[in-house]
């Protein structure tokens, strides 16, 4: 049986997992960021090996708040009733940090899609993390599957 990695990090430090509908939109997207960040950098690394400053400019060009403000833009129509209501819950939070190269309207753009990542994976949904970070990838043509 697989596991997904918080369902196996929970289990190898004896966690009990905690309702999700109890999680402020603003932890969902604490974790949601980290989790973009992964897959991006994933899909980067995965493609060979490359000097790391180059890594670091090609994940940082997508998962900067820009750019995960027009993919959330471009993923609007995709989402589920429940992801489109995580992502305005995460939107309309008052984050405590101010946006950095960033609008505020980019800023919360970006925490609304990072609340929904974050949702799909405390739920154990890396299959639609993926499918939905794909679909952006495409839809706003980035040169990162290449």
């Amino acid at each position: 049986m697989e596991t997904g990695l918080n369902e196996y990090i929970n289990n190898k430090f004896d966690i009990e997992p905690k309702d999700i509908r109890t999680y402020s939109p603003l932890t969902l997207a604490y974790i949601g960021d980290a989790i973009f960040d992964v897959v991006i950098r994933s899909i980067l690394v995965n493609k060979g090996n490359t000097a790391v400053n180059k890594l670091h400019q090609r994940a940082s060009a997508v998962v900067k708040a820009p750019t995960q403000a027009k993919m959330v833009v471009a993923l609007m129509d995709s989402f589920t009733e429940e992801e489109a209501d995580w992502y305005r819950r995460g939107r309309n939070s008052k984050p405590h940090t101010k946006a950095k190269n960033a609008s505020t309207m980019d800023y919360l753009e970006a925490t609304g899609f990072e609340a929904v990542v974050g949702y799909l994976y405390l739920t154990g949904n890396m299959d639609r993390i993926c499918e939905l970070i794909k679909l952006g990838i495409e839809k706003l043509e980035l040169d990162i599957l290449n």
